[in-house]
Parts: C-alpha cells; structure tokens; sequence
C-alpha cells in the first residue's frame, strides 16, 4: 500500500467505534482486492474481529468479496458518485485542459455522471468553436456519443445494468452495446463520428480513482474534417491530458485522513 503507513494498528490503541471505520478506510484506500490475512496485518485486528466487522461491512454493501479478496462496495460506490466531484475534477483538470486545448485548437471538456445523465462541469473552447450539443452545465443523456459510452463503460454494473435495462428493450440490442461498452473499457477511452451531432468526431477518456472507480471523462470534440488525418494524434494527445489530470488526483485523493496522521 503506498497511501498508507507501514505500521499496523494495535487493536487495543483503536476505539471498538472506529475499527469498522478503520477496515474500510484500508480496503478504500488499498489500491486492489485486499485478503483477510493482510487486513489483519494491516489493522491489527484479530480474526475473529475482523470477520464479524467484515460480515457487517458486507450486510451493508460498504464491502464486497470476490475470491476470499475485499474491496469497496456498491455502498462505497454510491457515496463516491454522490461525493461532489465537480470542484476537484475543475481544479486539478484546468491546467491539463487548456494545454490539451492550446495544443490541438480543439475543443476540451470534462462531463461526470449526475442523475444517470452525463453533465459537462468544465469547457475549453477553440477560437473556431464547435457547434456541438455540449456546454457547460447542460445534461445529456448516457446513450450516444464518445462521452455517454465512456462514462457508462466505466460505470459499476449494478448502475449501469438499469440504464442500459431502460435504454435497450431489446437483449440482442442490449447485449451488443454491452459488449461495446466492454471493448471502450478494454482499450482506456471511446471514439464516435457523428452519433450526437452530425459531423463531429471525439474521444473521451475516463477520469478514475486509484481504485479505479469512475469520477468523470475528459471529451476532446473536432470537425470531422478537421480531425481525419490525425485520429491517432489527437487520441495520444487526450490519453496524455488524462494521465496529467490523474497524477493530480492522486495526490489529491491519497492525503491521508486525521486518524492515520494522528498514528505516524
């Protein structure tokens, strides 16, 4: 774990209260699927303990288990999505934006997911602007376009089933924009022509936490006729944007908390 300290916890030196807090501030913060035997290391709780707190962490959805390992969850995952995320992603996303802007002379956004919709918070336009659906503060719906896949891509499936559920009546339909929703998550971003607006083409990259859960998409938009012949340009272009915007987040999302500061 590289966000939080060597030392483990005694578990007499942590209040009863706190120990459930304390599991799921490890398995929040520990960066991939967690065993029992490095959360008893880690908390220095004994098994039993452990395992009573763990079963209630489970009853409530604030953890889940996979293959004996521990990670956040869809309780977690709610709190994350409903956590607003609008002042970090325009702090730490700016500067990344406007050199992505400034480099391509295309237009820049960033979108997160409100209401099972897709909201722009943030917009760098070019000195050519582009007529697009898209603007600062307006909502759109997750179906079309690089930006409503990528982020559904990368939505947890108990959120994203129900929209697809409501989007495709249909199972085959369904099923195939599953499967094209796995491939945008398989290859790290979206690229569309022309599905919202006519003659415009994008790539959208997801913006994700250490654990990999979904905060929003950096969007770059262009004329097709401008983008054609530099496709691969552009993409590397926005891919590097992301992982700019990402080192800014890590270091805003891994400072560590009062109690684990309190310990060192």
């Amino acid at each position: 774990m590289d966000n939080l300290p060597d030392k483990t916890f005694a578990e007499d030196n942590v209040p009863t209260s706190e120990r459930v807090l304390l599991i799921l501030r490890i398995v929040a913060g520990y960066g991939r699927p967690v065993s029992a035997s490095d959360l008893m290391r880690e908390t220095g709780l004994n098994k039993s303990t452990l395992y009573r707190l763990l079963a209630s962490l489970r009853r409530w959805g604030f953890v889940m288990e996979t293959d004996a390992l521990y990670s956040p969850g869809s309780a977690c995952l709610q709190l994350s999505l409903n956590f607003d995320v609008v002042p970090l992603l325009t702090l730490h996303g700016y500067d990344a934006m406007h050199q992505l802007n400034t480099l391509t002379q295309e237009t820049v956004a960033i979108t997160v997911v409100m209401q099972q919709e897709a909201v722009c918070i943030s917009m760098i336009e070019p000195r050519q602007s582009l007529r697009c659906s898209f603007e600062k503060g307006r909502s759109l719906p997750l179906h079309s376009g690089a930006t409503a896949k990528c982020l559904l891509a990368h939505l947890p499936a108990t959120v994203s089933q129900p929209i697809l559920q409501s989007q495709f009546g249909n199972m085959f339909e369904r099923q195939t924009r599953i499967e094209e929703l796995n491939r945008i998550r398989q290859q790290g971003y979206a690229c569309t022509e022309s599905e919202v607006d006519a003659g415009v083409w994008g790539i959208s990259v997801p913006l994700l936490t250490q654990n990999q859960q979904l905060l929003g998409a950096l969007t770059l938009m262009a004329p097709i006729v401008r983008a054609q012949d530099k496709h691969q340009q552009l993409i590397a272009a926005t891919l590097s944007a992301a992982d700019a915007i990402h080192q800014r987040l890590r270091s805003a999302l891994t400072q560590e908390s009062p109690a684990f500061s309190n310990q060192s």
